[in-house]
């Protein structure tokens, strides 16, 4: 145990995270120069399009450090704040923590965050600059930056450019030197599972850190959360891709495949023991994390019902943070409610359901989740707006507030508060990080940043300003439901939650996209705003409009009147039994309305 490391790398989006760990892995030989390749942990299409990290990437490294072999285990983070709860799992496994700076952006909302969850969870932090060799950068103020987040001193900090591999071994010295090995205290079996995934040959395989004691093929596995007990079919190592190995001792982090292909039987953060070494207590796993923006996804087909279960099921064994509800829309038959942790988790899952299990969807607007007081001072939780009851016997709406935290060039000050303040931000502070650098403190409503804040605060600042937020609770506010009619019946699918100052402007917005998005009929189509019984906009789709007096050369215009009234009859019973076709364009509308 005293040669093994186990450590994770920490940063903001983009500092060079998926960089460092594949110079790392090339440094110390753990893969032949033909299996090499840029953000080689990546393994997801989705990452390597999008340049991001998704989910977190254990491999193991053999270093050889003057003779002496360590086991390194290291574990690839996302950067994303969206993923935040991808990286606290990461740590649980872990001694140790490399924080990575760009040099050249210096420290940002994300590395800020991260920074504090490394040290709650009492980790051994190696702080590294990167990027010093891009000209025209101020290595100075970037140190000074560092040393003020985390009280370091000046000699601690590594220079490296991941890059070109400058620094990777004074990196991999300071692991070994600076990170404490793991320790036992128990001689039972008890193991962390800090992630997973479904494999469609082999069953359910759980990603472990072992505290105490071993585990090995031919073991019962059993769980503190559940009464299940499975097989354990094999245990190895996490190289690029699974090796076996005989057995998994304290201190280690690798793979067991375990004889279930039941998803719902395997809980992220729950302690793994066996029957032949059971443990009494837990370990202490994670805290359950709260989803923080809801959305409907239902499928195209509704015979597709039961294998969109399936899908998140699966997808959900991957990513704990994913929670979901079945839900029936009017509009859209039968699917599920899903819960997520921010706008760019919910697409990121969306896309993983097309691409990884070829599903077929229909997506609604996301909302967040709302309390309603009722006029009797009773409270329930709201995730659905088309669930809110009538408005005379709702008390009070409390809607989520957020601190959102936003790093900028002194620059973009200006334009920042301003989208901010039209957010319903309420302004807290300003705190200079250097001369050019500086932070700036919101208390806002969460309903108001997910739908295109993020992009209009990158759009702003010409891509320098960062966000990181966190919740700290609910406010009353004057809320309404915007409804939406379509040919007269309510699309319970398109329904928003907003504040009143906005719901006539949104509304008449809202209305004019979907008479852009909504294709002609044989029939008109009336879009209607409705806040309560009062219509606040419309709009009307025309008919399209067959030419029927074309067969007509000549004759008597009573010909062409008969053939024209028939027209119009015909008309008026479309309209009754006519069923308007939304395309999925039309469910998102609200994403993109334009508040210029």
């Amino acid at each position: 145990m005293k040669n093994i490391r186990n450590f994770c790398i920490i940063a903001h989006i983009d500092h060079g995270k998926s960089t460092l760990a594949d110079r790392i892995i090339e440094f110390t030989d753990t893969l032949s120069k033909h299996d090499m390749k840029n953000q080689l942990l990546d393994n997801m299409d989705l990452e390597r399009e999008r340049g991001i990290t998704i989910k977190s990437h254990p491999i193991k490294i053999n270093y050889d450090n003057n003779g002496d072999l360590y086991n390194l285990n290291l574990i690839d983070t996302p950067g994303h704040v969206d993923f935040t709860y991808e990286v606290s799992r990461s740590m649980a496994a872990c001694e140790g923590a490399i924080l990575i700076v760009d040099a050249a952006q210096g420290v940002e909302a994300q590395t800020v965050s991260n920074a504090f969850l490394a040290i709650e969870a009492n980790l051994t932090i190696i702080p590294v600059l990167n990027k010093i060799d891009i000209p025209n950068i101020d290595i100075e103020d970037a140190e000074r930056q560092l040393i003020d987040l985390l009280g370091c001193n000046k000699s601690d900090i590594i220079h490296c450019s991941a890059k070109d591999g400058l620094g990777t071994e004074e990196v991999l010295r300071a692991v070994v030197d600076k990170i404490p090995a793991p320790t036992t205290k128990d001689s039972v079996s008890r193991g962390l599972i800090f992630d997973s995934f479904y494999d469609q040959y082999r069953g359910v395989v759980a990603y472990l850190r072992m505290f105490d004691g071993s585990i090995s093929k031919g073991h019962h596995a059993e769980y503190f959360s559940n009464n299940f007990s499975h097989e354990i079919i094999e245990v190895g190592d996490l190289k690029l891709n699974r090796v076996q190995r005989k057995s998994l001792d304290a201190g280690d982090v690798g793979y067991a495949i375990i004889n279930t292909k039941n998803v719902d039987q395997l809980k992220v953060g729950d302690t793994l023991t066996i029957k032949e070494s059971k443990a009494e207590t837990p370990l202490p796993g994670y805290k359950d994390i709260k989803p923080m923006v809801f959305s409907g996804l239902y499928p195209v087909d509704s015979q597709d019902y039961q294998d969109l279960r399936t899908s998140l099921e699966k997808l959900k064994l991957n990513d704990s943070s994913l929670e979901f509800t079945p839900n029936t829309s009017h509009a859209l038959g039968f699917g599920f409610r899903c819960g997520f942790l921010g706008p760019l988790h919910m697409e990121i899952v969306q896309e993983r359901l097309e691409r990884e299990f070829d599903m077929n969807l229909i997506t609604t607007s996301p909302n967040v989740r709302y309390k309603i007081m009722m006029n009797d001072d009773s409270f329930f939780e709201l995730e659905n707006p088309s669930e809110m009851p009538d408005t005379g016997s709702i008390k009070e709406i409390y809607e989520p507030y957020i601190r959102a935290e936003i790093i900028t060039p002194s620059e973009f000050i200006g334009p920042i508060m301003k989208i901010c303040v039209s957010k319903r931000g309420e302004y807290k502070s300003t705190n200079y990080l250097s001369k050019d650098k500086v932070q700036l403190i919101f208390n806002m409503p969460l309903g108001e940043i997910i739908y295109e804040f993020f992009e209009k605060l990158k759009a702003s600042s010409k891509g320098y300003a960062t966000l990181d937020y966190e919740l700290i609770d609910d406010k009353p506010g004057k809320l309404s439901k915007l409804d939406v009619k379509i040919a007269g019946e309510v699309v319970d699918a398109l329904s928003i939650i907003i504040h009143k100052e906005k719901a006539y402007k949104s509304g008449s917005e809202l209305c004019k996209k979907l008479k852009k998005l909504i294709p002609r009929h044989q029939f008109e189509v009336p879009i209607q705003a409705a806040v309560g019984n009062k219509i606040v906009s419309r709009e009307t789709v025309r008919a399209l409009r067959k030419n029927v007096t074309a067969k007509c050369y000549g004759g008597d215009i009573t010909r062409k009147r008969k053939l024209l009234e028939k027209q119009k009859e015909g008309k008026k019973r479309m309209k009754k039994i006519g069923v308007v076709d939304l395309p999925q364009e039309a469910f998102l509308a609200i994403l993109n309305l334009d508040e210029e």
